[in-house]
């Protein structure tokens, strides 16, 4: 492998050194006066008490969940049905389940500060309110774009090295270390689901309960000091959309990468990377992407009150995009070879990159259209606005509609770009579309998370009774927050619907089945409960939002009720009551829906083995996974807009929503019916609608992991394999070699041949002299050796370990039908792909050669399908005695 790899974990560490130059930025930055610094505490202090008690619930997951993946990593199969795991895959999982927790308290730690700061600054101008809430924001994207590159890239140069040093990327030791890469993607995504779930389950609670309370029943401001869950409220902001949100698109983010270096890993090629290009440029886009990340947030500014917010950020991402396809066409040409084929699909190397194009274009688009549907003095939004005017009721009828007209645009969109990116490069192409349009997550978290700070510094603005202007200044920030959360949220559904997609390219083939046939009643039955998961997964949290919801709505009333002067400012309420009810009910109330994504893969998997004798469980698993994936991604759309476009139709009272003619402001009726369609909108779009991408990426990866242990017996199952070229002999043979080995084998095989050829003194070693493997396949148009091939390549290796003086040439020829070059290309790697399973076997290299041959070399006329079979095969040439 090239040394060029080093510069995936270079890339990670240049992100984590530009990340702690912004944070000590954001650190040096005013914090305000002492009133302000104090209920800037107050939330810093929530936040890390939630995420500590987050923490210790996670740690008694992940540990026996390590400790069952080490179990299930000693399993090395069988010699038919290979197990290519190792215990290792534990430490992968525990390394990504601490970089995910780390990358959400990273963003969280900086948000914390920023919020403050922000307020302070919004004091001054617009501008400098929106570079510090930025810079904050950018801390979070390029430090979780950072530890997902430094992560995956080290890890892979790690495993590499520990199994699979000096062999080819198809090597069966190569897929080992990409099976246990895939437990750093498993531990970051389990992580991120408890982290997204309970971080959300808190905000919502602590949201939900200080506007009924505070806002509707007592008629006081948003964040209003006297409100006694306002700060729980802001706790939720940091760590539900800011650590949740950061844990999420670091698991998105790594999930995506892995998806593409899986499939990556099954193609064969020729180039100046030892053979890696496949599985290296999906890393490398990752890193320049980061690159182009950190160069666009330095565009993202204002300069006077009245530009646009929204245009700056809009400008700093689509910087980053042209950066990322410009370097993605360099890199593309420079990495892949001209001529790639994976499971028979034959593609270019420019093909890729107009499937890098796809996706680009794709995640612009959902961007484009999330915006449409949830920003302020958009349609959809207005039409919330009008409907506020007759009631609440047809309010929520106004944002369910809107909710699912949502859906319909962006499905069509993801459609064509898995049609145009799968024309382009088959199922690698979909995969790689998908890392491009993840190549600029750092830029799309920074815009994300900037979103929070703002909603934050609105809050301590509010609750420290500033000026109005800065209140104002923050609000504008705010309401552009709440359209680059749901833009983001858009985003990371559609790189999911991608990415499983690819993991379930992936799943398939390590599972060993061809298709999911849903005419099989079992599969059938495994699509339409994975379709209702995501349903009972939402229902859960927001089941869970609505209990925490209501023991907030009692603990603000006993609070008003008991505690005397609160809402005349001359007592404090206590907000520690308010904070602790949210983390206790994040807490225990994140578990179940965890469970759900984790475990319901596990028992489809292995509890149906066996059950059916025409359906593998593997099959059900892939309906299941089927239904998960076009449920889940229609949901998490329909759930994120909904709520998007509610909370940005409540927020365009503040300064005058015009209904029928009239404005109405704050504490109008309407406004009031807005109010509720913005609490109902909460859990959507902040609880269950973001933990969607998560939910379908989990069940993918956690079915990915156990794919080897439920794949179909090969002995059961027609592998397509390419003919064997000579008829073979039933009648056995055996013999006891001089290693003290004893064979068995065919009469008139390879090994009876080689044998006598060998044993013969008047024989004579030369190229003249060939001897064709009977039982030797491989997969159609692969140099991937079928596992049935193993045993009569490990008898060739007995009989040279018996011989030592033997040394032997493997030719491997050609059809030549198609296309002559890459048919001579792929003789070559077949000869090439036994020979290096002779070295791994204990053959020194230096007794063999290998080489392809092509139209010189045909055997039998290649008109006829009969001596294409013949051409069609692996020789071995005795050319030393």
């Amino acid at each position: 492998m090239n040394s060029i790899v080093y510069l995936v974990p270079l890339f990670g560490i240049v992100g984590l050194l530009y990340t702690a130059w912004k944070f000590n930025w954001v650190s040096r930055q005013d914090a305000g006066d002492e009133n302000m610094q104090r209920l800037s505490g107050y939330i810093a202090d929530g936040a890390i008490a939630f995420l500590k008690a987050e923490w210790k619930v996670l740690a008694m997951f992940a540990i026996p969940t390590a400790i069952i993946l080490a179990w299930l990593g000693m399993d090395e199969g069988t010699i038919e049905n290979p197990i290519h795991s190792s215990p290792i895959i534990a430490v992968a999982f525990l390394i990504g389940a601490i970089f995910s927790a780390f990358a959400g308290y990273i963003g969280m730690l900086v948000a914390t500060k920023a919020n403050v700061r922000t307020a302070h600054a919004a004091r001054t101008s617009l501008a400098k309110a929106l570079n510090v809430s930025f810079t904050g924001g950018s801390v979070m994207g390029m430090g979780v774009a950072g530890l997902a590159i430094l992560g995956l890239g080290g890890l892979f140069i790690a495993f590499y090295n520990i199994f699979a040093q000096g062999q080819a990327l198809t090597s069966d030791e190569m897929k080992k270390a990409i099976e246990v890469l895939a437990g750093f993607s498993l531990g970051a995504e389990s992580i991120a689901l408890f982290a997204r779930v309970g971080g959300g389950i808190y905000t919502k609670a602590a949201d939900v309960g200080a506007d009924l309370v505070g806002k509707v029943e007592a008629g006081i401001p948003e964040d209003d000091v006297r409100n006694p869950a306002t700060i729980a409220d802001n706790v939720g902001d940091n760590v539900g959309d800011v650590a949740g949100m950061g844990a999420d698109l670091f698991g998105s983010y790594v999930a995506t990468i892995l998806a593409t270096m899986v499939l990556g890993q099954e193609i064969s090629v020729t180039d100046n990377y030892g053979g890696f290009s496949p599985v290296l440029l999906p890393m490398l886009i990752a890193g320049v992407g980061l690159l182009a990340s950190m160069v666009s947030t330095f565009f993202v500014k204002v300069k006077n009150e009245t530009d646009s917010v929204q245009n700056a950020l809009n400008l700093g991402n689509w910087l980053s995009i042209v950066i990322t396809l410009v370097a993605s066409f360099f890199l593309v040409k420079h990495i892949l070879p001209e001529n790639l084929n994976l499971r028979g699909f034959e593609f270019t190397s420019m093909d890729v990159f107009y499937a890098i194009v796809v996706g680009l274009i794709v995640g612009t688009l959902m961007s484009i259209i999330t915006e449409y549907y949830t920003a302020m003095g958009k349609r959809p939004v207005q039409s919330i606005i009008e409907k506020s005017g007759t009631g609440h009721a047809t309010n929520i009828i106004g944002g369910l509609a809107v909710g699912m007209e949502s859906t319909v645009l962006p499905i069509l969109v993801l459609a064509a770009g898995i049609i145009f990116s799968y024309a382009f490069a088959g199922i690698y192409g979909v995969s790689i579309a998908a890392a491009g349009m993840m190549a600029t997550t750092a830029m799309q978290l920074a815009i994300d998370a900037f979103g929070p700070i703002a909603d934050n510094a609105g809050g301590i603005a509010e609750m420290s009774q500033l000026p109005a202007e800065v209140r104002e200044r923050t609000d504008n920030l705010d309401a552009v927050g709440n359209t680059t959360a749901a833009t983001g949220k858009g985003f990371a559904i559609a790189s999911a619907a991608l990415t499983s997609l690819a993991l379930f390219a992936a799943f398939v083939g390590i599972a060993g089945i061809d298709a999911i046939d849903i005419y099989k009643a079992p599969v059938l039955a495994g699509l339409f409960v994975g379709g209702m998961i995501p349903f009972i997964f939402s229902a859960l949290c927001i089941s869970a939002v609505g209990k925490a919801a209501m023991e907030m709505v009692n603990e603000v009333r006993r609070q008003f009720r008991e505690i005397p002067g609160i809402m005349e400012y001359k007592a404090q309420p206590e907000y520690e009551k308010c904070v602790e009810i949210s983390t206790k009910a994040s807490i225990k109330q994140m578990l179940l829906p965890g469970a759900i994504a984790l475990l319901v893969p596990v028992i489809i998997g292995f509890g149906f083995k066996g059950v059916f004798e025409t359906t593998s469980s593997a099959e059900i698993l892939g309906g299941l996974l089927a239904g998960v994936t076009v449920s889940g991604v229609l949901m998490g759309i329909f759930q994120s807009n909904a709520g998007g476009a509610w909370d940005n139709a409540k927020k365009s009272f503040e300064k005058g929503a015009l209904i029928g003619g009239e404005t109405f402001k704050k504490g109008s009726e309407p406004h009031k019916a807005a109010v509720t369609g913005d609490t109902v909108g909460d859990p959507f779009k902040d609880t269950s609608g973001p933990s969607m991408n998560i939910l379908i990426k989990l069940m993918s990866i956690v079915s990915l992991v156990i794919a080897p242990y439920i794949a179909v017996e090969k002995s059961a199952h027609a592998t397509e394999v390419e003919v064997p070229t000579e008829i073979v002999v039933v009648e056995n043979l055996s013999k006891e070699l001089s290693t003290g080995v004893k064979l068995s084998f065919a009469k008139g095989g390879i090994e009876d041949n080689l044998i006598s050829f060998i044993e013969n003194s008047e024989a004579e070693a030369g190229k003249d002299n060939w001897f064709n493997f009977v039982n030797l396949n491989f997969e159609t148009g692969s140099d991937k050796l079928d596992a049935n091939s193993t045993l009569e390549v490990s008898n060739i290796a007995e009989i040279m370990k018996a011989y030592p003086e033997v040394g032997i040439k493997v030719g491997g020829y050609t059809d030549n039908v198609g296309n002559p070059a890459s048919n001579l290309e792929l003789s070559g790697k077949r000869a090439s792909s036994v020979k290096a399973k002779l070295v791994e076997m204990g053959i020194a290299d230096s007794r063999l050669e290998s080489e392809g041959y092509g139209e010189q070399h045909p055997v039998a006329s290649n008109d006829e399908e009969e001596g294409r079979k013949m051409n069609r095969r692996i020789a071995v040439s005795v050319r030393k005695k």
